[in-house]
């Protein structure tokens, strides 16, 4: 496990790794895929049931996964210093590719809720100046080259929730900001190849966010994967023991697929 922080205006988010060993026997110099998690939490916070047991789940598929406890309000940090530490953690895995044993051209991001709309936000603004400027970065120098969405916050609109964005802009908070981080309008043809899941009864973070999102990267011709799932609620995680305490629910079964799902389209993109 390798620790770094992640320091953007001041504000301080820590970057933990779950780095997996080579070996001689098998391939010493192995370069694997990874994967960036942001936990979710309204950016009022970042849940631990969406972080370490995350990275855990897709280091047994043997992937390299960072998770990212970026800033959020209660700290006084207001966009884009997630945005620009989000970039900066990506950046920070390029550079360290080769002692964290990492393909520099596979990496994903990985978001839960508002954590998936950081994760959205970095897929669709990777090139945000003001982010850049914030950590020195150069031009596509923190593109991810794929994304994984679940259940995330991304309208600002009629199906938005209104207390991640308000956190998110914090003293910003205005009409025009509000359009620049509803991220369904700001889908390029650059985004990377998108997997997103989402249940149908998500009375939180309502499943339209995650439709919307779909539809932006099909006009845009991006490939994306969509999972709506008919039954369960939001902030399911893994929907297991570990991460929820409605996991034995048989009506959670179907969404406990979803790592494996997302593990196989990741691995197409990478062509692995």
């Amino acid at each position: 496990m390798i620790k770094r922080d992640i320091t953007v205006k001041g504000f301080t988010a820590s970057l933990t790794g779950y780095i997996l060993d080579n070996y001689e026997d098998i391939d010493i110099n192995r370069k694997r895929s990874a994967i960036l998690i942001c936990p979710g939490g309204a950016y009022a916070w970042t849940s631990p049931r969406e972080a370490e047991p995350i990275a855990v789940r897709f280091s047994a598929h043997g992937f390299q996964c960072f998770v990212l406890n970026y800033s959020c309000a209660p700290t006084g940090a207001e966009y884009p210093v997630a945005l620009a530490q989000a970039l900066l953690a990506i950046k920070t895995i390029r550079e360290n590719s080769d002692a964290w044993h990492v393909d520099p051209d596979k990496i994903a991001i990985c978001g839960f809720s508002a954590g998936g709309h950081l994760a959205a936000n970095v897929s669709c603004d990777f090139n945000n100046g003001e982010a850049l400027e914030l950590i020195k970065a150069k031009k596509d120098e923190s593109k991810p080259n794929a994304a994984l969405l679940c259940y995330p916050v991304i309208s600002s609109g009629d199906v938005a929730h209104k207390d991640s964005i308000k956190n998110l802009l914090g003293s910003r908070f205005s009409k025009d900001m509000e359009e620049e981080v509803s991220l369904e309008k700001r889908v390029t043809e650059n985004n990377p190849p998108t997997f997103l899941w989402h249940t149908f009864e998500d009375g939180c973070v309502p499943v339209q966010n995650s439709l919307l999102f779909a539809l932006a990267l099909k006009e845009k011709n991006v490939p994306c994967e969509l999972h709506v799932f008919p039954f369960g609620g939001h902030g399911l995680s893994l929907a297991d023991p570990e991460t929820n305490r409605e996991w034995d629910k048989h009506k959670l079964e179907e969404i406990r697929q979803w790592p494996e799902l997302a593990s196989v389209f990741l691995k197409n993109v990478f062509g692995e």
